[in-house]
């Protein structure tokens, strides 16, 4: 039997994935849900319905495979409502968006072209959208820092400190700062009830506006599966594990329309903090990881419970300083992707675009910005690798069927590990 530190090692390790990953971004989701017209109580509601599904389905998950699966609300879709702003329909047509965007993730399980079709987009255009959605939310500590210095400058300086000492920790703890900031002059001011803080699920009505599904749904859908699970599979497979594709995105899709109509957006496999349970530091072991991960989901349920209170705080907040607070955490992954649009040189005309248009926030037809990149970039990419033909050259003779055997498989192609690793299309996978 493993001596008791290497039996708690997982569960800690499970404690510190559910804390960094709700504490770093609950911000942004409160931020992006009151963007695109929810209320207080609303918003909190959709925090909510996040920790319960995603918990949930991490436990089953978890359960069932004995893999460090976590899953995550989808960050960069939060951004993206942050930026998107109110849509044609006001929040019930976002609400029947969220709905939308949940039927595409399952249709992705039952359907892999679906996939393929994501996976068609070419990665600098994605990540350039992801870019100019996070760029709005990334300016505000600027904004803020020079509308109310007094207040923001703890917040900036946490961060700036915690980032060269403990970066796991930095956007955290100036979210930490910025709340005890929030507590005490709502506590003192009279503002927060104890009511408050009971966790309550508000329950809307889905409609649907063509101008929500394809100005918000599909942006959100793009995202989400560009930024969040593409990512999520590639990191379990550094740690050489297989991710059951199919059942995952099955598991995500069910909890993203689960919770759709109590106001969660996405719930997606989580990228950045998977590493933390699939990682060596949860345990030598990597059998015995995803104990840190099923530690997780049950901390998410035990997270839920306190998120009516912490909305509740956020709500009081001063303009703009939670704000601030939500773009400092986001500030890596806009540096990751704007390094992932512009790093090849060869179609970065296409990705400057879509960052551009993606960051203007330009609303034509009641469509936002981000479908209008997608199509910016894609047009411009299209124009740019169109191959010519000289004027009166003869066509291209139609090439016999070679009978070589073909290439062996790439690196990405090959399974990651004997534990079964991925293919670099995953949809593909059972």
């Amino acid at each position: 039997m493993d001596p008791a530190p290497d039996r708690l090692r997982p569960v800690l390790a499970g404690l510190v994935t559910a804390l960094v990953g709700f504490t770093s971004s609950f911000a942004v989701v409160l931020a992006g849900l009151r963007a695109v017209g929810a209320t207080p109580d609303q918003a909190a509601s959709g925090l909510l319905a996040l920790c319960v599904t995603q918990g949930a389905g991490i436990l089953w998950l978890t359960w069932r495979h004995r893999t460090p699966l976590t899953l995550a609300w989808s960050t960069p879709g939060a951004a993206l409502l942050v930026s998107t702003g109110a849509v044609t329909g006001g929040w019930p047509a976002a609400v029947g968006a969220f709905c939308v965007v949940g039927a595409l993730v399952l249709l992705t399980a039952l359907w892999p072209r679906l996939g393929d079709l994501v996976a068609a987009i070419p990665a600098p255009i994605a990540q350039a959208m992801l870019a100019g959605v996070l760029l709005t939310l990334c300016l505000a500590p600027v904004r803020s820092l020079v509308a109310t210095p007094l207040l923001v400058a703890p917040v900036v300086l946490t961060w700036l400190v915690l980032l060269r000492v403990a970066p796991r920790w930095a956007a955290p703890a100036a979210l930490a700062v910025t709340l005890a900031v929030v507590g005490y002059e709502a506590v003192d001011g009279g503002t927060l009830a104890w009511s408050d803080a009971v966790p309550r699920l508000d329950l809307t009505t889905p409609a649907l506006s063509w101008q929500a599904v394809v100005g918000l749904a599909v942006p959100l859908y793009v995202v989400t599966m560009a930024s969040q699970n593409v990512p999520g599979v590639a990191v379990m497979a550094s740690f050489g594990y297989r991710v059951p594709w199919r059942e995952a995105m099955t598991v995500t899709g069910l909890a993203t329309l689960a919770g759709a109509t109590a106001g969660g957006h996405a719930i997606n496999l989580a990228a950045i903090s998977a590493a933390l349970a699939a990682g060596p530091e949860a345990h030598p072991d990597p059998r015995r990881r995803w104990v840190a991960a099923h530690t997780a989901g049950w901390a998410y349920l035990v997270l839920a419970v306190g998120s009516a209170g912490l909305a509740a705080l956020v709500a009081a907040a001063p303009a703009g300083l939670v704000e601030a607070a939500a773009g400092l955490a986001l500030v890596g992954t806009l540096g990751a992707a704007v390094v992932g649009a512009v790093a090849e040189p060869r179609g970065r005309e296409a990705a400057v675009v879509t960052f551009l248009v993606a960051a203007s926030g330009t609303v034509v037809a009641g469509v936002g910005a981000a479908f209008w990149a997608i199509l910016a970039g894609l047009a411009v990419h299209a124009v740019l690798t169109a191959r010519r033909r000289p004027a009166g050259a003869p066509a291209e003779p139609p090439r016999e069927p070679s009978t070589a055997s073909p290439p062996p498989p790439t690196t990405s192609e090959r399974e990651a590990s004997p534990r079964g690793g991925t293919s670099a299309r995953p949809w593909h996978t059972a």
